[in-house]
C-alpha cells in the first residue's frame, strides 16, 4: 500500500541526509497531481551558500535514459534496427566478426561484452577496487582535456572483453553508449547532442536540461565535491570539468523537475511510441560498476517500490555529482533527487565499501519519497 505525500516526513528526511554528511540534497517528489520540492544543506559548503530546489546539476548517467530514446526514435523512422550488427553501421569502429555479432540493442542493454574505457582514460583509477593500488591523481590530469568520442571507443573496444555479445548478466559500460552517440551521428549527419536535444529533450518541453558546453554549468547550480572512497580528504570541488569522456553516456545537466517531467513523458508514450516504449522495459540481468546485479531494458532500470511494483528510471554519477530519478509503473508517483558528494565509503583491504551513515540516510529518502514506510531512527541515520 503506497503512503500518501508528506511534505513534513520528506523535509525530515533530507535534513537526515544532510546530517549523515552530505553537503548539499535537493528532490522534486510527485504524487499524482500534488508536487513537494526541498532542499537540505549547502551548494557550497565553504561559502554557506544553501541548496536549492531548483538548481541544476551534472546527472551523470540518467543521460543514458535520454541517448536510448533519441535511438529508439530513429529506429522508429527506420534508419536502422535494433538488431542490426553495430558493425554494419560503424565498421571503423568495431571491425569484423565482433562488429557482426554485436547488435544496437545489445549496445543499449549493455550485453555486448565491451568493456568501460574508464580505467584506460584516466589510468591512476585502474586499480579499483583495490586501495592498494588506485590513486586519484587522474582526476585532475583530466579536468579540461578534451577526449574525442572514436579515442575513447578505441579504448574500450581494445580492452580485454567483460563478455560474450548477447551473454548475460551484461556489463555496464559507457562505451556501448558511446557508440550509440556515434550512431546517431552516422544516419542523421548530426552530433548525437543535437539529435539527443531534438529527439528527446524538446519532445518533453524540458527547459533547463541540456548538454554542458563548456566545462562551466550556466545558471545556479551547487559545487561538485568529490571524496574518491576517502582518498580525495577533504572531499575536491569538480563542477568546473570538461565532460567530454562520458558525452552521451552520462554528461547531461539538468534540474529534479526536468527529470520527473522527462520520466512521466517517456512513460506516458510522448517520446517513443508504445512498442518502442515495450522494447525499452524489456530487461536483463546487468553487473553495476558496484558490482551489483541490476535489472536493465534499453537505457532503463526496473526497481520494486518498496510499498510493492514497479518503477522505472536510472541513476547516475559523475565527479562529485550524484543524481536518481524513478517513476512508478502507473505513472503516479515520481522522485528525483539530487546530491553533491560522491564515493563517500571508504574501501576496506579487499576493496569492499565500509557501512557510512549517508547509506541509511539516503535509502530512507528513497523509501519516503516513493511512498514506503519510514525506517527506524536507527536505520534510518546508517547506525
Amino acid at each position: 500500500m503506497r503512503r500518501p505525500l508528506d511534505p513534513e516526513e520528506l523535509e525530515d528526511a533530507l535534513a537526515a541526509v544532510h546530517r549523515a554528511g552530505m553537503p548539499g540534497v535537493f528532490a522534486e517528489v510527485r504524487d499524482g497531481e500534488r508536487v513537494w520540492r526541498g532542499a537540505a544543506g549547502f551548494a557550497d559548503a565553504e561559502a554557506g551558500r544553501p541548496a536549492e530546489p531548483g538548481m541544476r546539476h551534472r546527472v551523470g548517467s540518467i543521460t543514458k535514459a535520454f541517448t536510448a530514446a533519441a535511438v529508439l526514435r530513429q529506429a522508429e523512422r527506420g534508419r536502422f534496427g535494433l538488431d542490426d550488427p553495430i558493425g554494419r553501421h560503424l565498421p571503423h569502429l568495431v571491425p569484423g566478426e565482433r562488429g557482426e555479432a554485436i547488435t544496437v540493442r545489445m549496445l543499449l542493454d549493455h550485453t555486448s561484452g565491451l568493456p568501460d574505457y574508464i580505467p584506460c582514460a584516466f589510468p591512476s583509477l585502474k586499480g579499483f577496487p583495490a586501495p592498494a593500488r588506485m590513486r586519484p591523481e587522474s582526476l585532475g590530469h583530466n579536468r579540461f582535456r578534451r577526449f574525442g568520442a572514436d579515442e575513447l571507443i578505441g579504448m574500450g573496444v581494445a580492452a580485454p572483453a567483460a563478455g560474450a555479445p548477447g551473454g548475460t548478466p551484461g556489463a555496464y559500460s559507457n562505451t556501448n553508449y558511446r557508440l550509440l552517440g556515434r550512431l546517431l551521428e552516422r544516419v542523421t549527419g548530426d552530433t548525437a547532442e543535437e539529435c539527443i536535444t531534438r529527439d528527446a529533450i524538446e519532445p518533453a518541453g524540458l527547459g533547463d536540461t541540456a548538454f554542458p558546453a563548456s566545462p562551466r554549468i550556466e545558471g545556479p547550480h551547487p559545487r561538485m565535491y568529490e571524496s574518491w572512497f576517502g582518498l580525495l580528504d577533504p572531499p575536491r570541488d569538480h563542477s568546473v570539468y570538461d565532460m567530454s569522456w562520458v558525452g552521451p553516456a552520462a554528461a547531461l545537466v539538468s534540474t529534479t523537475a526536468d527529470l520527473n517531467a522527462f520520466f512521466r513523458a517517456l512513460l506516458a508514450g510522448k517520446i517513443v511510441s508504445r512498442s518502442s516504449l515495450e522494447q525499452m522495459q524489456r530487461t536483463v540481468p546487468v553487473v553495476s560498476f558496484e558490482g551489483k546485479t541490476i535489472d536493465y531494458g534499453l537505457g532503463l532500470k526496473r526497481s520494486l517500490l518498496p510499498g510493492g511494483g514497479t518503477a522505472w528510471g536510472h541513476d547516475g554519477t559523475v565527479w562529485g555529482a550524484g543524481a536518481v530519478s524513478m517513476i512508478s509503473a502507473d505513472g503516479e508517483r515520481q522522485m528525483s533527487v539530487a546530491v553533491n558528494l560522491m564515493r563517500w565509503n571508504r574501501l576496506d583491504a579487499d576493496g569492499r565499501p565500509l557501512p557510512h551513515p549517508l547509506d541509511g540516510a539516503l535509502e530512507d529518502l528513497y523509501r519516503r519519497a516513493m511512498g514506503g514506510t519510514p525506517a527506524p531512527a536507527g536505520e534510518a541515520e546508517g547506525r
